[in-house]
């Protein structure tokens, strides 16, 4: 296994079957690598504006009320959404982790033209959704 970067179009990515031979397959394999990055961009700026939600959805102020412990069988409605925004973050979190070890690994190939993508799809990916942060 090669240990320094080096320019092929021959390498095994990932899986045994993600076998790359040919310039073809070269060039498709960084592709899907470029958007593996950009989804991975993509999925941290959903989980930014995910947590920016639900830290609107806090009360501004305490009030006494908000101090006192609730009385048996009262539900609060704040703690039930911030479960369910707990919930989407660790969806979005695992989905992150997930994406960015694929990235990763495929880097740990040390084939250039992959690590050339990784870096493409990041760059690119952070101009594409960065900007909706300010939005959301």
């Amino acid at each position: 296994m090669q240990m320094t970067f080096y320019f092929s179009d021959t390498v095994v990515l990932l899986f045994d079957f993600w076998n790359v031979h040919s310039p073809t397959g070269m060039a498709l394999s960084v592709l899907l690598i470029l958007l593996l990055a950009v989804l991975y961009e993509a999925v941290k700026m959903g989980k930014a504006v995910l947590l920016r939600r639900a830290l609107l959805a806090l009360p501004r102020s305490l009030s006494q009320e908000a101090l006192t412990e609730p009385q048996e069988g009262d539900s609060d409605p704040a703690q039930g959404r911030w479960f369910w925004f707990h919930v989407g973050q660790t969806l979005f979190h695992v989905v992150q982790v997930v994406l960015g070890y694929m990235v990763m690994l495929a880097v740990m190939s040390y084939n250039a033209w992959i690590f050339l993508g990784a870096i493409a799809g990041s760059t690119l990916g952070y101009f594409m959704v960065y900007p909706l942060l300010g939005r959301g």
